[in-house]
């Protein structure tokens, strides 16, 4: 069996791990201007963080111009004063230029890092999202990317000038006040810097309890929205809010906790800083007392003590921060280490296209070890051919087009296409060379005209309109209000069920496949539109090779061989008169459904 599409190729990441992967991001390789830019924004954090060491000089210093006696002296007390304001604008204006230039940098960084898992989620396995939840998807997604942003800012621009910041006040009060006002400041340090890191930890339990009720509270939102017209049909609406009520109600409850234990790591930190702040103080004042300190050395150590205050009250929402961002990465680069079941063989080349001629050699697969789903199977189309399979639910009909498309690798034997095997060739020219046509038709909540433009991208308003003829419903198109501009919902909802089918097969004539897949297409129509559904799909299946999956027989009389699956295997086969004629299952499944024709008939 192949792997869990769960499965990742590498162990959880502790936090340094998501950190070490998150670097390049910080310093993008060939993108020199970004890296001018990240130069060019410290330098702005070292003048920035120069000038807020430089303003308690001032500030002291018009202090101690203020002393008894030095009144005639007050012009240099007020050019200090204003030195000191000056000073302050200018760490603002600093700070805020390297916000600006560094701002792109950012969110170029978010971009990249969206575009990679965005493009690593489309080439996973089908089965990783059947198992997986879109909205959970999504919310991470949502959370990682964010977060390199908040990352980038904080290691840069709090953490880095906070440690120069300290280095420097600790240097200052060495050279002017003596070793106990520094040890008192590696103390309060040390102390606040374990407090914080405890309390976050314990937050970061609470946190991952908030995000998982987070994501499961949205996702339980999107899958009911998203199934909107089913919990209509089945009167669910009640049973719908309750179940989003007990995940709301979760999230409430994880939500306070979380706002709680913030409240109490709060009260801690201010309690450590004013200690030191009092402690501080009532050392200069006493050196003042003794002749050691003037006033202006008290005002001195009161500003840069309230200085480092700012930036570690800050250190402790960014050491919380940095710490739900390594989560959220962490579980974003878990999606991007999410195992690709299906890959492209080193060595893999295009398929060359010979006309698409199919050819199924005793193929074996199972989603399940234990429960073998195709068991053998032999058949081919020639090219130009067209190919009907049919037989009960579950017999492995749709698994036989998910092979096809290489949704999954066969477990057992092989298919070919021209006589190329689908795993020597790769995923994109593979499917290139195949349309569908699906049974239930999903349209993205755009217009018409990007729908069936979706086919083959960059063609043009003429080829999206001439396969809209092709497919009928060129002329339904022109009678709406805005034509090929028309929405068409959420899942293409605004359209009926024939209408979506059309613009399906509008979506495959533009895409001009050699192959097309014909799966149970018309079976959820009713029988007038059935039957002008299938003149169109009869015109677009001409001179392709076609492979008709159907539940109804009616649709499939025309097709050059039909085969009979039953539980994953092929146990008849056929031309529709030679099927007739052999009276076995075939035979029993065509008459149940002419009799149940007729009874529909008659209750009419």
């Amino acid at each position: 069996m192949p792997p869990s599409a769960t499965d990742s190729t590498q162990k959880p990441m502790d936090g340094f791990g998501a950190l070490r992967r998150f670097l390049p991001y910080l310093w993008p390789a060939g993108q020199p201007a970004m890296r001018v830019r990240v130069g060019v924004a410290m330098l702005f954090v070292l003048v920035s963080k120069s000038i807020t060491l430089l303003m308690p000089f001032a500030y002291k210093a018009a202090i101690d111009r203020m002393a008894p006696g030095l009144q005639p002296g007050v012009g240099l007390a007020m050019a200090l004063v204003v030195a000191y304001a000056g000073a302050r604008f200018g760490g603002v204006l600093f700070d805020n230029l390297r916000n600006a230039i560094f701002e792109r940098v950012g969110q170029e960084a978010a971009h990249r890092l969206a575009l990679e898992v965005f493009g690593h989620l489309h080439r996973l396995s089908l089965r990783f999202h059947l198992e997986r939840r879109t909205g959970a998807v999504t919310k991470v997604i949502e959370r990682g990317t964010k977060s390199i942003d908040t990352m980038l800012y904080f290691i840069l621009f709090n953490i880095a000038p906070t440690i120069l910041e300290l280095a420097a006040v600790c240097i200052i009060f060495l050279t002017k006040f003596g070793w106990p006002l520094v040890a008192g400041t590696m103390v309060m340090i040390a102390a606040y810097v374990t407090f914080t890191q405890r309390m976050t930890e314990w937050r970061t339990v609470v946190r991952r309890e908030w995000a998982k009720s987070d994501s499961e509270a949205t996702q339980k939102a999107v899958d009911s929205l998203l199934n909107y017209e089913t919990v209509k049909y089945f009167n669910a609406e009640e049973v719908e809010r309750r179940r989003y009520g007990s995940s709301v109600r979760k999230l409430v409850d994880t939500t306070a906790t979380v706002e709680i234990s913030l409240a109490w790591m709060n009260i801690g930190q201010s309690l450590i800083t004013n200690l030191m702040m009092a402690s501080a103080m009532a050392y200069s004042v006493w050196g003042w007392s003794k002749g050691l300190f003037s006033v202006g050395d008290v005002v001195l150590v009161n500003t840069l003590l309230a200085q480092l205050f700012r930036p570690l009250d800050f250190l402790g929402m960014v050491y919380r921060e940095i710490r739900q961002g390594l989560i959220d990465m962490e579980a974003m680069f878990g999606l991007i280490d999410t195992n690709e079941e299906v890959k492209d063989a080193p060595a893999a080349t295009a398929l060359t296209e010979k006309g698409g001629a199919v050819r199924f050699e005793d193929v074996r697969f199972s989603y399940d070890p234990e429960r073998e789903i195709l068991k053998g199977v032999d058949l081919s189309v020639p090219v130009g051919g067209t190919l009907a399979v049919v037989g009960s639910s579950g017999a492995g009909k749709s698994t036989l087009a998910r092979l096809l498309f290489r949704f999954y690798d066969v477990t057992g034997g092989r298919i070919t296409i021209d006589g190329q095997d689908l795993r020597a060739v790769t995923q994109a020219s593979l499917r290139r060379a195949i349309g569908i046509v699906p049974q239930d038709t999903v349209l993205f909540n755009d217009t018409i005209g990007y729908n069936i433009a979706y086919g083959r991208d960059g063609a043009s308003r003429l080829e999206v309109e001439a396969a809209a003829k092709g497919a009928a419903i060129h002329d339904f198109i022109l009678s709406l209000p805005q034509q090929y501009d028309t929405p068409v919902g959420e899942r293409g909802l605004k359209l009926s069920g024939g209408e979506k089918q059309r613009v399906a097969i509008a979506r495959t004539l533009l895409k001009d496949p050699q192959l097309l897949i014909l799966d149970e297409a018309t079976s959820a129509l009713d029988s007038r539109t059935e039957a002008e559904i299938q003149e169109t799909l009869a015109r677009v299946a001409e001179r392709r090779t076609t492979i008709i999956i159907a539940h109804r027989l009616s649709t499939i009389v025309h097709a050059d061989e039909i085969v009979v699956m039953e539980a994953g295997r092929i146990v008849e086969r056929g031309t529709h008169g030679g099927l007739l004629a052999q009276a076995g299952l075939y035979a029993e499944m065509w008459m149940r459904q002419q009799t149940e024709d007729e009874e529909a008939l008659a209750a009419e």
